[in-house]
């Protein structure tokens, strides 16, 4: 079941999250996040943007929000996405019930695109993201650094 987050869900988001840290390039951060700076971040984002967790049998199983894309004026119609799903529980739906949800969301307000910033390889993210309609508008070769690899990004945009 989707619903919207609490602060409540900050160890359990931060859980998923520091897989991805740790393990994988699907973000560039480098350092685990604390349940307490996660709480923060919820706070911060859940204030101002739609923010869900797919919840299954009475656990965390993955999370989406959008977020300011860039701090300048003219791109305050444009959010930046993001989805996580428990490392366990992946290509079973979960990501899309997500992103549905936050889509719909964001088509209620007066938000006009929506950017998903995507790390390369990633063909999963890729597939639901173009499957949910999102078209890929950039590729930067070799912008980060991660697990002693150069890694790629791509942006794939929706239009509401």
């Amino acid at each position: 079941m989707v619903r919207k987050v609490t602060e409540q869900d900050a160890a359990a988001i931060a859980g998923i999250y520091n897989y991805y840290v740790e393990k994988t390039i699907l973000t560039f951060e480098t350092e685990a996040v604390s349940t307490e700076e996660m709480r923060q971040r919820i706070a911060a984002i859940a204030s101002d943007y739609p923010y869900y967790i797919y919840e299954m049998n009475g656990r965390v199983a993955g999370y989406c929000y959008a977020s300011q894309w860039k701090k300048r004026s003219a791109y305050r119609w444009v959010v930046e996405s993001a989805v996580y799903v428990d490392p366990g529980l992946r290509n079973k739906g979960i990501g899309r019930s997500l992103m549905t949800q936050l889509i719909e969301a964001l088509r209620k307000t007066d938000i006009h695109a929506v950017i998903a910033c995507i790390s390369i390889p990633n063909p999963e993210s890729i597939r639901l993201h173009e499957s949910l309609g999102f078209e890929k508008v950039s590729h930067f070769r070799e912008v980060g650094w991660k697990l002693d690899i150069r890694i790629d990004v791509s942006d794939w945009e929706l239009l509401l």
